[in-house]
């Protein structure tokens, strides 16, 4: 056989026409050289032909020559990788393939086929090899034809539906797969078909036919195949299952969704609700929460799990269906009673999940004590699955979760339980926060209706209105408050304060101020003296405490570093007093709608130690409004002044309200932002006058013979004014008090009474010193007169004025007679 015959009978045993053929003899000496191997190498026959292999190879490589021959004859050929020279010297990789030629004649018994590799590595597949690729590979590969018809694919695509590979022969995607959307998928062949761009990465998302309850996914790859002259022939594509990918994916989605919308409130039930909204209906087609009453209402519930021998009561705290009327029976907010051994018990008591497929509603276990029976627990939806998971946050059991798929679903698996004991848990988490945060808010509720006034009392003095934001809208509370206390003769206290810090401490710390303060106001001292008390009280508690007399510095439950302005305004002559501990001054808006700030002096803040605290004296015409507030009405950004801060205080206060409460309202919505940084209060009373007809005042002499007379004088003013069934115990007040004066004080002596929401009684006199209510026994003749005082009147008390004492008696009119 020839050299054309012997490069026939290779290329008809080897399908490689692109390879350069080679002939060696059994030394691996160079016998024919092809045109081919001249082109690949630019040797010329003459040269090569005699010369062994080593030779034309690298130096590297011409070691191993004489190794290569041996294996040729030991098994029968070779194939791998081999450096050659080529003529100008440059070393060139090519895939050598080596075998025999026994068949042929002469010399010649080894055919070498040598392909350049260029830039590439690896072997140069032949078509066996790449068929069985193909065959084998755990890739699903199909070839379609032009009209988008199966012409060839791999066993591998029979997981995907179809069957074998000769059933699927002559049919389109969508007759082998019908749960897919073969539409799109033929839409992305015809595009590759016309543009020759291969489409890779396309995910497709359906029910195959194999699993039609299970949701699965692939990716495809599409790419053109072409004729020898360009033409497209059809269309060559992959498909790899993801499924497992793709259901991870959709789980840390739904937890993420789960993150984002779960616990946004505060409140249980919403929790709970939020809870079976994120389930459904990603994950399930029917979702319960139950939870225990107390934790509904806020308390702790009993640590650990619940003891499984009795029935325990939950309430339904959230539901959510797939299903547009769900047939349920049990509504949010309604009870259920779950029998001993009922999974959902055995769930709580055991802290582990519970999980079944298909369960019968007559199964007694499902029994529940309700009107609706199973239906209660198990809606009639035929077969279904279903997971129970307790919720369980720091170790206590509050509730249980119930996931339901319908029969038209895939069954609950073990990665489902294990993602509804994640959801569970981070609900769990919230749902006990907002438990926590219930307990907290109640707990601040009932501290705020004891701390705060209710409403303000009734009195003739002033028309007040008061509005407070606090800081802290979580528990509503601040250490910012406010007070109006009635006095003696007609006259009120007005307070305004405020304690360092925000929530249930520096409320705490507020209640004991405003304690404080109300009992130094019933001691009658001027505003001065009321603040230096004080400031002693917060004083000595700091020491008592341990904590430093520091208003910067100061513990958010300490009172150390308050304000305080205290003010008092008399309505029988107009004139107010006011002092202030580190505290803003007040405001007053005149008849006329001006604004004026008093010049108050400044205090230094409350046990924080300091020079006395002043007072200021004013008359106050009536209509004139004053507008007590804290500092953080007016919360300076860092271009704001104390002076800008008045200017903002003072057009917001010139304006025009139909009513005290709503100018309340609007300085406050005008100057502070919904969430404030400080907490607010802001209090507002427009001054009254006592009219001339409601007072009435006498002078009277150090004579005891007066006394009679101060009566009469008394009874006549009753008559006036329609009160003579007061003139008995007024006549008696008024004599016993006149008495007093005369005997134990000094002169002058006066004698007023005031007519308002009381009939009030005042003797003046020029002594200091405080009378005293005595016990007398049978036998004295006197000191009887305070003591009936006392039990004639609601109530009686001192007062101490630069010039001397008032002693004073009251009689409502608005409560029935003594």
């Amino acid at each position: 056989m020839g050299t054309d015959e012997e490069r026939d009978v290779a290329r008809r045993r080897f399908d490689v026409a692109d390879a350069a053929p080679v002939l060696l003899d059994a030394a691996g000496v160079v016998t024919s050289w092809s045109t081919e191997a001249e082109r690949l190498l630019d040797h010329p026959a003459a040269e090569v032909v005699g010369t062994s292999l080593a030779e034309l190879v690298s130096a590297e490589d011409a070691g191993r020559v004489p190794g290569l021959v041996e294996r040729w004859h030991r098994d029968g050929g070779w194939a791998g990788l081999l450096v050659v020279r080529h003529a100008d010297g440059r070393p060139v990789r090519v895939m050598a393939r080596v075998a025999s030629t026994e068949e042929a004649h002469g010399p010649s018994r080894w055919l070498m086929l040598l392909s350049e590799l260029a830039e590439a590595s690896g072997w140069d597949m032949h078509r066996t090899v790449l068929e069985q690729m193909a065959a084998r590979s755990p890739i699903g590969i199909a070839i379609v034809d032009t009209d988008l018809r199966f012409v060839w694919s791999n066993d591998a695509m029979a997981q995907f539906g179809g069957g074998p590979p000769g059933q699927r022969l002559g049919l389109r995607l969508g007759d082998v797969q019908p749960g897919v959307d073969a539409d799109e998928a033929e839409a992305h062949m015809r595009h590759v078909l016309a543009t020759g761009e291969s489409v890779v990465g396309y995910e497709q998302i359906g029910n195959l036919r194999s699993s039609p309850h299970r949701e699965t996914a692939q990716v495809l790859s599409f790419t053109r195949l072409d004729d020898e002259r360009g033409h497209p022939m059809g269309v060559y594509y992959t498909v790899v299952d993801i499924t497992a990918h793709h259901r991870a994916r959709q789980r840390l989605a739904l937890l993420d969704r789960a993150g984002e919308r779960i616990g946004r409130g505060l409140d249980i039930v919403r929790t709970a609700q939020e809870l079976a909204d994120v389930a459904v209906p990603a994950f399930a087609d029917l979702v319960v929460v139950d939870l225990l009453e107390s934790v509904l209402r806020g308390a702790e519930p009993d640590p650990g799990p619940v003891d499984g021998g009795a029935p325990v009561r939950l309430r339904r705290a959230g539901r959510q269906s797939a299903d547009a009327d769900p047939a349920w029976t049990v509504g949010i907010g309604e009870d259920i009673v779950h029998p001993p051994g009922s999974p959902p018990i055995r769930c709580m008591a055991t802290g582990r999940s519970w999980r079944q497929e298909r369960p019968d509603p007559l199964d007694p276990e499902w029994d529940t004590d309700s009107p609706s029976g199973p239906e209660a627990t198990l809606p009639g939806l035929g077969p279904h699955s279903l997971l129970v998971v307790p919720v369980r946050a720091r170790g206590v059991t509050l509730g249980v979760t119930t996931f339901f798929r319908r029969r038209d679903q895939e069954p609950f698996d073990e990665d489902d339980l294990h993602l509804a004991e994640d959801l569970v848990s981070r609900a769990a988490v919230c749902v006990d926060n907002a438990r926590r945060y219930t307990r907290e808010r109640d707990a601040a509720l009932i501290l705020q209706r004891n701390l705060l006034p209710h409403r303000l009392p009734e009195q003739c003095a002033v028309d007040v209105a008061a509005c407070y934001r606090p800081a802290d809208e979580l528990t509503g509370l601040g250490g910012d408050w406010y007070d109006l206390i009635p006095l003696s003769g007609a006259r009120v206290a007005l307070v305004v304060g405020e304690v360092p810090g925000h929530g249930i401490g520096a409320a705490a710390a507020m209640g004991r101020l405003r304690t404080a303060v109300r009992t130094l106001a019933a001691l009658e001292l001027p505003p001065e003296e009321v603040l230096a008390h004080l400031d002693d009280l917060v004083a000595r508690a700091a020491r008592e405490e341990g904590v430093e007399s520091d208003p910067v510095g100061a513990d958010s439950t300490q009172a150390v570093g308050s304000g305080c302005v205290y003010v008092v305004y008399d309505p029988v002559d107009g004139s107010c007093s006011m002092a202030a501990a580190g505290h803003p001054a007040p405001a007053v808006v005149l008849p006329d709608g001006s604004v004026m700030f008093v010049d108050l002096p400044q205090g230094p803040p409350l046990g924080a130690g300091g020079p006395p605290f002043e007072a200021v004296e004013l008359a106050l015409v009536e209509g004139s409004t004053l507008a007590l507030h804290t500092d953080g009405l007016l919360a300076r950004g860092p271009q704001l002044t104390p002076e800008t801060d008045r200017d903002r205080l003072r057009r917001v206060l010139e304006r025009e309200a139909p009513s005290l409460d709503v100018r309340c309202r609007s300085v406050v919505d005008a100057l502070v932002p919904e969430h404030p940084h400080d907490d607010v209060a802001l209090l507002m009373a427009r001054t009254r006058l006592l009219g001339a007809d409601q007072v009435a005042d006498w002078d009277l002499t150090g004579d005891p013979a007066v006394v009679a007379e101060a009566r009469k004088s008394a009874a006549r003013q009753l008559t006036e004014w329609n009160l003579e069934e007061l003139a008995f115990t007024t006549e008696l007040v008024v004599s016993e008090l006149v008495t007093n004066a005369i005997r134990y004080g000094t002169g002058p002596i006066r004698l007023r009474l005031i007519k308002e929401r009381a009939l009030i009684c005042e003797v003046f006199d020029g002594g200091a010193t405080a009378p005293h209510l005595r016990h007398p026994r049978t036998t004295d003749e006197g000191g009887r007169g305070l003591l009936l005082v006392s039990q004639f009147t609601q109530r009686w008390g001192t007062r101490f004025t630069p010039e001397g004492k008032i002693i004073w008696a009251e009689q409502s009119l608005t409560e029935p007679p003594v």
